[in-house]
């Protein structure tokens, strides 16, 4: 006879299992750069598509350096800091002094910037919002509010700083 506690834990790797094949549906979706294109196109603006996850990042968690932010978005830290040089040729992010440590540069938003990425969230809003159209108010809210709490468990784990975003995330 199965133990009560080995009946538990297949149970929880189902969930987990379930919750896994969920997130990474998700990543899936957000990573398709026919998504980014998509908002982009919205939003109404021009930027490479490339830049366009390394603007939404520096605007939700800047200051940020180029390491960070490399880590955010899976790529090379040197490509992002020459993607951050065209940020900031554009006029849209520019690096600043740490203030902890003036040796370290951190990439921020500027008002050019931001009035990019308030396009791209109203376009993000209008995309999404479709998505939910039918879902109950309470389950957005749940669903917001689980998420928020996972994401936060999830870093503290692995020992990864919990940086809140300064508004919704990509």
């Amino acid at each position: 006879m199965a133990s009560r506690k080995s009946v538990q834990n297949t149970h929880m790797r189902e969930k987990i299992r379930l919750l896994h094949g969920a997130l990474l549906d998700i990543v899936a979706a957000i990573n398709r750069p026919q998504r980014d294109e998509i908002m982009i196109q919205k939003a109404g603006i021009s930027l490479e598509r490339g830049l366009f996850p390394l603007l939404v990042c520096i605007e939700r968690f800047g200051p940020i350096g180029v390491v960070e932010l490399a880590d955010r978005v899976g790529r090379d830290h040197t490509t992002v800091s020459r993607q951050v040089a065209k940020l900031e040729s554009l006029g849209l992010a520019k690096r600043v002094k740490n203030a902890a440590d003036g040796r370290l540069r951190q990439a921020v938003i500027t008002a050019k910037g931001k009035a990019m990425t308030d396009r791209i969230d109203l376009a993000r809003d209008q995309l999404v919002g479709a998505i939910f159209e039918n879902w109950p108010s309470h389950e957005i809210d749940a669903l917001a509010q689980l998420t928020r709490k996972f994401a936060d468990s999830f870093s503290a784990q692995d020992g990864t700083p919990v940086k809140a975003p300064s508004s919704p995330a990509r």
